[in-house]
């Protein structure tokens, strides 16, 4: 005894009002995978497999009509709709490679996009899937547009005008091919836009669009496509269809009739004969070059097959053991079935299927090898190009982040800058007179201190607390020592009056750089002792506002904390100390005098952050630490160094080594 199952397809084969011969090769291709399967002795023995094919017209509600009077009311009655209503919105197709494509697009170098989408399941929900990779992979939508194939004329020139007057060359086409065509013959009118086109598997590899010269710049257009496959014997059996073997088939007598363009009722038509040959005929239906949505449906068939007979083997061993009573196909249930389909794989003699993973590639678009080749350099589409040396991004109001304006660099970026004249101009006395060596790592620590004050943004996480606060303890320990070192060298070099004497020899530039070392190390103490004993740690404020919880660090142990700026705070005491008492030695450039000076700016810095840092509730204390960081880091860069570049950039005549030393008669060299 055989039992009867059924599989239900939907198919739109009447998508433009017309018949659709690649729809139909769809149909025919479940039905060649359904005789397969009931002729096979291995593959649901005693189970013959039957199927419904409805018409959604490429029309949703349509398709909805169907599944619902499928599920009702079943007979074949319920099964067409009227092929005169099949004039809108497509079923809903699967969906490929949507976020692959923003993958696709961020590796070309295309971070400016257009986007155009069919107004339907399809393609809103795919471009909602690609906006959201794009977003994520840092390409900027230029525009988005949407159609339909029921749009009038104005709608896609308004359309074509947007493609064409945007500034991305790269558009991204996530349409069905029935929303494309149109789309593309308007595009053709004008012209080529000159475009790089970046489509999905509806329409990529789409064989019309190729052998149609109208849209050869479509060529070079890239995407990912279904992989294509090869059928044995499926175009054998698409040329064995005949009206004549099913004459109560309104689907057959319809497709016989638009292929060979006659009509079995005769009339103004040319009559039907019969005889016509499908061999002989050369388009979409028998079209065997492109089988890769047929290959999808006939493996979906082979799935359900194989799990169908996976479910029936089992129930049947459990019904031989004795663990469940007598059973019949028709007490398997559908969510059975589709559990089961999530674990078919199996390999036949088209195909290895696996349902786990779906595989695609990319596809180029050409009319030909030559056209194909022309270039093999991907063309640009950027917002903004590149910002050169000594310029910034600064984003553009109102526009997406790709695209910024190229301003000046800011003040805080101003060291590099100055260590690059101080480089150029090492061997001038200027800057030999006041200590290179110390000036250009004076230069290098205050570049790490604005840079440290990047570690207090973003949310706090239990290395970033640990980093913020020792990064900027440690760096302007560095910076105090060498503005001490310095300091330490001017009063030196001057209390040297007599001309035998050596306590220069005394500080020197080992001595020098030894001494940053020395009072570094006892910072680096500090902060080990701090981080080991009770470091800073992410925490969530819930008491300053009741209604907000507020992430921030908190620095563990207070001592530790205010054992590090301390520290800070007696170097730059020190400091500004000895630069006071040297001030007003003699020298036409006493360096001393700009050293007095930063310090006095710097320790009114902190001394106003104390207060400040300690009555600022929440996220304003992390303002309050950068402002102090860039503040101070200011103060040091523009007293000590802007004098100095004032004089190597306006007054070259300046830098000599006479007008250095003034009144003073002794030539000192430090």
């Amino acid at each position: 005894m055989r039992f009867l199952a059924s599989i239900n397809l939907f198919f739109g084969l009447f998508p433009l009002s017309s018949f659709d011969p690649r729809e139909f090769q769809f149909a025919q291709t479940l039905i060649f995978a359904l005789e397969e399967i009931n002729n096979s002795s291995d593959l649901l023995p005693g189970l013959s497999l039957g199927y419904q094919v409805y018409d959604s017209c490429s029309y949703a509600p349509l398709a909805i009509h169907s599944a619902l009077a499928l599920m009702n009311s079943p007979g074949p009655e319920d099964s067409l709709g009227d092929p005169s209503s099949c004039s809108r919105s497509p079923a809903v197709l699967g969906i490929v490679g949507e976020s692959t494509l923003a993958k696709l697009v961020k590796h070309f170098g295309w971070n400016w996009v257009g986007v155009v989408n069919s107004n339907n399941d399809y393609g809103n929900n795919g471009m909602a899937t690609f906006l959201e990779a794009s977003w994520h992979e840092g390409v900027c939508v230029e525009y988005q547009e949407s159609i339909h194939r029921t749009d009038p004329r104005e709608k896609l020139l308004e359309v074509v005008k947007v493609i064409r007057r945007a500034t991305a060359k790269v558009v991204v086409l996530f349409l069905t091919l029935g929303e494309l065509i149109p789309l593309m013959n308007e595009m053709a009118l004008e012209g080529d836009p000159g475009l790089q086109w970046v489509g999905s598997e509806a329409w990529i590899t789409a064989r019309l669009l190729t052998e149609n010269k109208a849209y050869g710049f479509l060529r070079g257009a890239v995407g990912f496509a279904i992989r294509n496959a090869r059928l044995d014997g499926l175009e054998g059996f698409l040329q064995k269809v005949h009206p004549f073997q099913a004459p109560d088939n309104t689907l057959l007598r319809e497709f016989w009739e638009t292929v060979f363009k006659c009509s079995f009722e005769g009339g103004s038509s040319t009559l039907c004969l019969g005889t016509e040959s499908l061999a002989k005929l050369k388009n979409q239906y028998t079209d065997m070059s492109e089988l890769r949505i047929p290959n999808k449906v006939y493996t979906a068939v082979y799935a359900i097959a194989h799990a169908l007979h996976n479910l029936l083997t089992d129930l049947k061993n459990d019904t031989d053991s004795g663990k469940r009573p007598v059973y019949t196909p028709q007490q398997v249930s559908k969510p059975q079935i589709r559990q089961n389909i999530n674990n078919i794989s199996y390999e036949s003699s088209h195909s290895l299927l696996t349902l786990k993973h779906f595989c695609t590639f990319i596809y180029i678009k050409y009319t030909n090898i030559q056209t194909c080749c022309i270039s093999l350099q991907a063309p640009a589409s950027v917002c903004s190009e590149s910002c050169p040396t000594g310029t910034r991004k600064a984003v553009q109001k109102g526009k997406p982040v790709c695209c910024y304006d190229c301003v000046p660099c800011g003040e805080g970026e101003i060291s590099n800058i100055t260590a690059v004249v101080f480089s150029i101009h090492k061997d001038t006395p200027i800057v030999r007179a006041n200590n290179s060596e110390l000036s250009f790592l004076l230069l290098f620590f205050l570049t790490l201190c604005f840079l440290c004050s990047l570690t207090f943004i973003g949310r706090p996480s239990e290395w970033s607390c640990m980093l913020r606060h020792t990064a900027f303890g440690i760096t302007f320990v560095l910076c105090i020592s060498c503005v001490l070192g310095k300091t330490i060298v001017v009063l030196m070099a001057f209390r040297a009056t007599l001309p035998a004497s050596n306590i220069m020899k005394w500080f020197g530039p080992p001595q020098q750089r030894l001494s940053v070392l020395a009072f570094t190390l006892i910072q680096v103490l500090i902060c080990v002792l701090w981080l080991t004993v009770s470091p800073p740690f992410p925490y969530k404020n819930m008491k300053t506002y009741k209604e907000k919880i507020i992430l921030e660090c908190d620095v563990g142990s207070a001592i530790g904390f205010w054992a590090v700026l301390g520290y800070i705070g007696l170097l730059a005491l020190l400091c500004f100390v000895l630069a006071f008492l040297a001030r007003k030695l003699p020298d036409n450039f006493n360096e001393a005098k700009f050293i007095t000076f930063s310090m006095l700016i710097f320790c009114a810095v902190w001394i106003t952050f104390l207060p400040a840092y300690v009555s600022s509730p929440g996220k304003f204390t992390v303002a309050v630490e950068i402002f102090a960081i860039l503040a101070s880091s200011f103060g040091l860069l523009f007293c000590i160094f802007a004098p100095k570049c004032f004089i190597i950039l306006l007054r070259p005549e300046q830098n000599t080594k006479k007008h250095m030393m003034g009144k003073t008669s002794n030539d000192i060299r430090y």
